[in-house]
Parts: C-alpha cells; sequence; structure tokens
C-alpha cells in the first residue's frame, strides 16, 4: 500500500514511525514532514494548503490511502476534493469537519442534539457581545469560532478580561477571519478529559484515554497553547464514565451528523469537562489530538493502517484495538516565547543519544535540516514521549531526556502527568 500522510507536526511524526511498523506499508510519504520524520518516510516538498499539488502528487505516485493529519485541509475540503478523484481518505468530509472549523457550528449541533456543553450565546458584533458579557459577570470563556491553532478559547476571570479578550479577537484581529464570530460561554470547572474515537460514519471505536496541559506554565497556569504534553491512559477515565461519554457525547453526536447528512469519518476528539457525575463538553476536534496522539500510539500494540484504512472506506465494525497496559507521557520541548513569538533556526543538541531507545520516541514537531544538523522551525519542536510502567516512571524516563536535550531559549514545563501521579500516591 502506498500512503500519503499529510502534515509536518508531532502528531503526523507520531502517525509515521507507527504506520511505518505496517507490513501492508510498501511506500509512505509525508508532505511536507519534518526533520524526525524524514527516518521513517518520504518527506515532499508540499505545502498542506496546496491542494492542487497535492492530488496532482496523488495521481502520478498512484496513492492508495491518503491520511489528513491537521485541521486546515480538513476544513478547507482536502478530503472531498481526494474522493472525488476515487481515492481513499482517512479524514471527514468538510461538511463534517466544520464540527471543529467553526465553535458556532459545533455548539449549535449539540444544541440540536442535547449533547451536555456549557450554555453560551455567539456574537459577529464587539458591542454585542461586551454587553452579554457584562450582564452574565464573570468568570467567563471568549472563544474565535473559528480555527487559531488551539489558542483561541480564552478563559476570563474578570469582566475587564473579558472585555480585552473581545479586543483582541473582534478589533484587533489576533486570530484573523477566526474571530469573525465569537462564543461566548459559561466557564466550566473540573478535571479535562480528551477522549478520541475512530468513526467509519456509523461505527464508533474508542481510543484509550487520554490527559493533555494546555496552559504554558507548571500548575496550568498561563496562556493556553497547542498543548504542553500529555499522558495516558487517564486514571479518571473508567469503564463506567467510558460508556457514559459513548453514549451522552460520542453517539449522538456520530448519529446526529449522519441524519443531517453529513456521516463523520476519521477520528472525532471530544475534549470534555468532567466534575463529579457531571459530563460537558467543551469541544470537538476533527482529528488526533497534538501532543496525545504521541502517548496514544506509543501504547497501541496494534497495526495503526487496518483501522486508518477501514475508517476510510466504513468497514470499522468488529475491530478491536490492543493496548499496552503501561502508561506512556509526553513532555512538549518548546521555543522560548511560545505560544506568543519565538525565534527559529537555533540548533539543537542531544537528540542522538536517545534514537533506538525501546521505550522513548522523539516525536519531532517544529524541526528542520540546516546545515547538516537539526534546528528549530516552529514554536512546539519536539515531544519527548517516554512508556514505563507507571505515570510517575514515565514522567522520570522522559524528563531524564528532556534534561538532556536543548537548544538556545528551549522551554518547557515540569509537571506533566501530575494528576495522575497524585492519584497513583493515593
Amino acid at each position: 500500500m502506498k500512503i500519503l500522510l499529510i502534515g509536518g507536526g508531532g502528531r503526523e511524526h507520531a502517525m509515521a514511525w507507527k504506520m511505518a511498523q505496517s507490513p501492508l506499508v510498501q511506500s509512505l510519504y509525508c508532505a511536507p514532514g519534518n526533520a524526525g520524520m524524514a527516518a521513517v518516510a518520504r518527506c515532499v516538498p508540499l505545502s498542506v494548503d496546496d491542494g492542487a499539488a497535492i492530488r496532482q502528487f496523488v495521481r502520478e505516485q498512484g496513492i492508495d490511502l491518503v491520511v489528513v493529519g491537521p485541521e486546515g485541509p480538513l476544513v478547507a475540503g482536502l478530503t472531498d476534493q481526494l474522493r472525488q478523484m476515487g481515492v481513499a481518505v482517512f479524514g471527514p468530509s468538510q461538511a463534517a469537519a466544520a464540527i471543529e472549523g467553526s465553535k458556532v457550528f459545533m455548539k449549535d449541533l449539540c444544541a440540536r442534539h442535547a449533547i451536555p456543553t456549557a450554555s453560551y450565546q455567539t456574537f459577529t458584533q464587539p458591542e454585542q457581545a461586551r454587553a452579554y458579557i457584562h450582564a452574565q459577570g464573570a468568570p467567563i470563556v471568549i472563544k474565535a469560532s473559528g480555527l487559531a491553532a488551539g489558542k483561541g478559547a480564552i478563559v476570563c476571570q474578570t469582566v475587564a478580561e473579558a472585555d480585552e479578550a473581545i479586543r483582541q479577537i473582534m478589533v484587533d484581529r489576533l486570530f484573523g477571519a477566526a474571530g469573525d464570530q465569537v462564543v461566548v460561554e459559561s466557564c466550566l470547572r473540573g478535571e479535562e478529559l480528551s477522549f478520541l474515537a475512530l468513526v467509519d460514519g456509523e461505527e464508533i471505536l474508542p481510543l484509550a484515554g487520554c490527559q493533555d496541559h494546555k496552559a504554558v506554565g507548571d500548575g496550568d497556569r498561563g496562556a493556553n497553547t497547542g498543548g504542553m504534553g500529555a499522558y495516558s491512559p487517564a486514571p479518571i477515565l473508567t469503564p463506567a464514565l467510558q460508556e457514559r461519554v459513548m453514549a451522552e457525547v460520542m453517539r449522538p453526536v456520530v448519529q446526529g451528523m449522519a441524519a443531517e447528512g453529513y456521516p463523520y469519518r476519521g477520528v472525532l476528539y471530544a475534549g470534555l469537562m468532567i466534575d463529579g457525575d457531571q459530563i460537558q463538553v467543551l469541544e470537538f476536534n476533527a482529528r488526533f489530538g497534538d501532543p496525545e496522539t504521541q502517548p496514544l500510539l506509543m501504547r497501541m500494540r496494534s497495526d495503526l493502517v487496518p483501522l486508518l484504512w477501514a475508517c476510510a472506506n466504513g468497514s470499522l465494525r468488529g475491530m478491536q484495538i490492543d493496548w499496552d497496559p503501561r502508561p506512556a507521557l509526553c513532555v512538549c520541548m518548546v521555543a522560548g516565547g511560545y505560544p506568543g513569538p519565538y525565534a527559529t533556526g537555533k540548533p539543537i543538541h542531544g537528540l542522538q543519544p536517545w534514537v533506538g531507545h525501546p521505550d522513548l520516541q522523539l516525536f519531532h514537531a517544529g524541526t528542520r535540516w540546516q546545515d547538516g544538523q537539526v534546528v528549530t522551525a516552529g514554536g512546539r519542536v519536539l515531544g519527548v514521549t517516554a512508556l514505563a510502567d507507571t505515570v510517575a516512571a514515565a514522567q522520570q524516563r522522559a524528563y531524564a531526556a528532556v534534561e538532556s536535550i536543548g537548544w538556545e531559549g528551549v522551554y518547557f514545563r515540569r509537571d506533566i502527568g501530575y494528576r495522575a501521579i497524585k492519584r497513583e500516591g493515593v
């Protein structure tokens, strides 16, 4: 099988690493890939946003399966274009990808199908949004409706902070067109859970539970990022809670989308808030999470390729996934200044000693080759991911590698996995 993987981040490196292990794969291409992905696949210099060039490459190479990693091409309709060519594609249609591409669409979808989520209102005018905020009070959450690289949700503890968030998103255009509409919603309390499932339009196959750390600072303080680290499994996800999530969230949304004429195929990611016995949907994503994918695929013993193929072709029924019972934990190493402005092109040292480690992988995100060495090329640079018998041991193993790798201005959180480790200690 010839496979083209679209993307070049840590999520895609983990997917490429896993797919390269499959005996079904004859050729694996990544567009555009990164310095780490080049070790397991052939990287081709195609932009994820250049649909015409991607379609031409698929035709010329006789690609059997296209796997779309990031949300941008999904929301832009790349899967529809490729399916019209008769190519199997892992990823939702443009209509279905709106579940991530428009928070207004997602919230309205939840309302139509009685899926639990925070109360909300949507606005296109900043004055109306501010009037609603002043009437509601704080804390309150302001979200840009469109794609904002995981940074479009601002939790505001005061009305003044909320006013500032509206100014940044709707007036200063911090997230560009993503801020044409905003969702203003009540602030939920509890513990966040990432719940991912493979979907073939009808059948739903849940993945192992995981939790990520979105805030830039230790103790979950500071600005939201695309993710500073993650671990799997998530101790909070008991078998009973998993069945409730399936019954109250996943089945209603998949059945609802099919009934409305845009069946979902691909991986569906529900960001949930768990507060006692209450489950609330924070967001849906139309692709694998980053960095959740890194620990998930470290733990997945099953071949990933047949699962992706089954989703693409509507044949997931009866399939199961074998998981390593050991936990995995990923620490994201980022450029200083992230999620704000940051420098690139910084040489990275300390990578080589960890290559080939049986229970640790360096998943590259923002990296590239330059003058014979690996340099930084993004905000999130590496996802150091370790497998061990306990979360605490996985954390220790990951940080041992993190402390030996570096570049000018490197930053990382030092407490990834603290919730799970606290539970282990009880």
